[in-house]
C-alpha cells in the first residue's frame, strides 16, 4: 500500500471554520467536503501554509494556532495510506478567494462534519487540534472573550460525540466544571458555561443545541460590545494586554493615536500594537513599558483609556490584567475617561473573584533570596470607571448588581 502525506487545514473564524466542496479538477475525492488541504510537499508547516494561500487566498489573514499529531488514513479502494498532518488556523476574514480546485466553500461549525459527505475521517481530523480543556487552562495569549468561545467549543464538540444515555450527560455535565474550574478568574468562562447547561434538557442532544446557540450569540454580543466602545472612544487612546473586543472596537472607532502598555511578563500587548500598526489605515501607535502608563496618560494628550475586562464583579469593579488598576488611576488623576469593555456574559454574581498568577519564572528566572511575585490579574474599583461599556450600552452599578443576580441564577443546573 502507497503511504502519501497530506496536510489538512482548519481555518476558524469565530466558532466556524471553512469546509470546501472538492471540485473535479482534484485527483482524488471530487464532490465530497474537506478542510484546505494538499500533498504535503517540503515540510509539513510550508505545505500547510502554500495550500491556505494557493486554494483559498487567505493566508496573510491566517495565524496559525496548532497542529496535531499525524493521522493515518487506509484507502483500500485506491491502495493508499494516507499521513494527514492536521493544523488549525484562526482567520481574521471570511473573504474566501477559491481556485479551480474548489467547487464551493461554506463557513460552518464543526458538527456540521458529520451531516455531510467528506473525505476519509474529516472529524477525527479536526478533533485531532479542537480546543480542549487543557488548552483553555493555559492560554495565556488571548482575552476572556475569546477563550470563553474556546470553552463553549469544547463543550459543543463533546456533545456532538456523546450517546444518548444518563451517563453521557453525566460526563458533559463533570467536563462543564471542569471548563470552569479551568479559568476562575475569567467569570464568562462559567457564565456561558452555566448557561449553556441552564437551558439544556438533561441529554447531550439538548446540550449540543444550547451550545451551537451559545457560540453564536457570544460572538454576537462580543461584536455588539465593541460597536458601542467605538461611539466612546476619543482620538487619543491608551490600552493594555490583549482583549479582542478592545481590538474591534478600536479598529471601528479609528482613532488618530494608540498607546499600548506591553503587558508583562508575557508582553502580550507587543503584539496588539504590531496589529494595529500592520492595519491598512494604522492610527500612530506607539507601545510603552508599564510603568510609563501614568507618563503616557499625562504627557501625550490622551483623552480615553479602553481596557478589556475578565471579569465584572457584583459591585461593579473590574477584573483585569494587572496593570489595569495603575492605567485607571493615571485617568482620573488626568481627568481622562476610562472605560472597560466586555459583554454582560463577563458580569459575574460575586463581589470578588479568585485571581490567577503566573509561574515566578517568567519574571526571575534564576532561585533567590526572595519572593517572585507575578499576579495576572488584579481587582479595579468601579468608581475608577467612566462606565462599563457592554451590547446593551454602558452599565451603571446598579444594572451590574442586576445582571450578576440573573448570572448567579444559571448556576442552579448543578445544584
Amino acid at each position: 500500500m502507497d503511504e502519501r502525506a497530506v496536510v489538512t487545514c482548519f481555518l476558524r473564524h469565530g466558532p466556524d471554520v471553512l469546509l470546501l466542496r472538492r471540485s473535479d479538477a482534484v485527483g482524488t475525492y471530487p464532490g465530497r467536503w474537506g478542510g484546505v488541504s494538499g500533498f504535503a510537499e517540503g515540510t509539513p508547516d510550508e505545505a500547510a501554509r502554500w495550500e491556505i494561500h494557493e486554494e483559498v487566498g487567505l493566508l496573510g489573514a491566517a495565524d496559525v494556532v496548532r497542529s496535531g499529531e499525524p493521522l493515518h488514513v487506509e484507502d483500500e479502494s485506491r491502495g493508499v495510506r494516507w499521513v494527514v498532518h492536521p493544523y488549525l488556523f484562526d482567520c481574521a476574514t471570511t473573504d474566501v478567494e477559491p481556485n479551480e480546485e474548489v467547487a464551493e466553500y461554506e463557513w460552518v461549525q464543526p458538527p456540521a462534519i458529520l451531516d455531510r459527505e467528506t473525505v476519509p475521517r474529516l472529524w477525527e481530523t479536526y478533533a485531532a487540534v479542537a480546543p480542549t480543556v487543557e488548552t483553555v487552562r493555559g492560554d495565556d495569549d488571548h482575552g476572556s472573550a475569546y477563550v470563553s468561545l474556546r470553552a463553549l467549543e469544547v463543550l459543543r464538540d463533546r456533545a456532538t460525540e456523546t450517546g444518548s444515555g444518563d451517563g453521557d450527560y453525566a460526563a458533559l455535565a463533570a467536563l462543564a466544571r471542569d471548563l470552569k474550574a479551568a479559568r476562575p478568574s475569567m467569570g464568562v468562562v462559567a457564565n456561558r458555561v452555566n448557561r449553556v447547561l441552564s437551558e439544556a434538557d438533561a441529554t447531550p442532544e439538548s446540550v449540543l443545541e444550547a451550545a451551537l446557540d451559545g457560540c453564536e450569540r457570544a460572538v454576537r454580543a462580543d461584536g455588539e460590545a465593541a460597536a458601542n466602545a467605538a461611539e466612546v472612544v476619543g482620538d487619543r487612546v491608551l490600552t493594555l494586554s490583549r482583549s479582542g473586543t478592545v481590538l474591534d472596537a478600536l479598529r471601528s472607532a479609528d482613532p488618530e493615536a494608540v498607546f499600548v502598555a506591553e503587558s508583562r511578563p508575557a508582553k502580550e500587548g507587543v503584539g496588539v500594537a504590531r496589529e494595529l500598526a500592520e492595519a491598512d489605515a494604522p492610527p500612530d501607535v506607539s507601545l510603552c513599558v508599564d510603568a510609563a502608563v501614568g507618563h503616557v496618560v499625562a504627557e501625550e494628550a490622551v483623552d480615553t483609556v479602553l481596557v478589556g475586562a475578565d471579569s465584572v464583579l457584583s459591585d461593579g469593579a473590574v477584573v483585569n490584567k494587572v496593570g489595569t488598576r495603575l492605567a485607571a488611576l493615571a485617568a482620573r488623576e488626568s481627568d481622562v475617561d476610562c472605560y472597560a469593555v466586555c459583554s454582560r456574559d463577563k458580569v459575574v454574581p460575586e463581589a470578588a473573584v479568585e485571581l490567577e498568577s503566573g509561574p515566578p519564572k517568567a519574571v526571575h528566572e534564576r532561585s533567590a533570596p526572595f519572593e517572585v511575585l507575578n499576579p495576572t490579574f488584579e481587582r479595579t474599583p468601579a468608581g475608577l470607571f467612566a462606565g462599563v461599556v457592554t451590547e446593551d450600552g454602558v452599565l451603571s452599578v446598579g444594572e451590574v448588581e442586576s445582571v450578576a443576580a440573573n448570572h448567579a441564577d444559571l448556576g442552579g443546573w448543578d445544584e
